[in-house]
């Protein structure tokens, strides 16, 4: 994603915490917690805290999944006594975290967030990342072959 199609998203962020009541921050990220987009209301370094903290839950749930073989976490919630933080797969690659008020309704917060992901799923999966290999390197690589 370039950083350009990312700022096009903020808008979609903006959208979602001006509809839904109860919502305070919303951000877009990377499954490593690279931070792909924010609202408005989120400055620069709660976004990226909460793109970090998002990050490793998300983690943590795909790691509770494969290893009791039931599959890929959806949406992590936790409820904290003031609020509650949700995160949510965006495509490949890719995470909405949002942070609500505690009076916020659940179901609602989750209805709207999955719609969210839907209007834009193209713009929010990101590649997974490789590294490049030419030159020389590619012919070894070509060589290889999977067991």
């Amino acid at each position: 994603m370039t950083s350009s199609t990312r700022g096009n998203l903020d808008w979609l962020l903006d959208d979602l915490v001006g509809r839904v009541p109860g919502v305070r921050f919303a951000t877009l990220l990377s499954t490593d917690g690279l931070l792909l987009g924010r609202s408005a209301q989120t400055v620069r370094e709660q976004a990226e805290h909460l793109s970090a903290l998002a990050s490793a839950l998300h983690a943590l749930g795909r790691s509770a999944g494969t290893y009791f073989e039931i599959g890929g976490v959806q949406q992590t919630v936790i409820e904290l006594d003031h609020g509650i933080l949700f995160v949510t797969a965006a495509g490949a690659n890719a995470c909405l975290a949002v942070l609500t008020e505690e009076s916020a309704n659940m179901g609602t917060v989750a209805f709207e967030m999955n719609q969210t992901v839907l209007r834009a799923r193209t713009f929010l999966s990101t590649p997974t990342r490789t590294p490049e290999i030419d030159g020389p390197a590619a012919a070894i690589h070509a060589d290889r072959t999977l067991p």
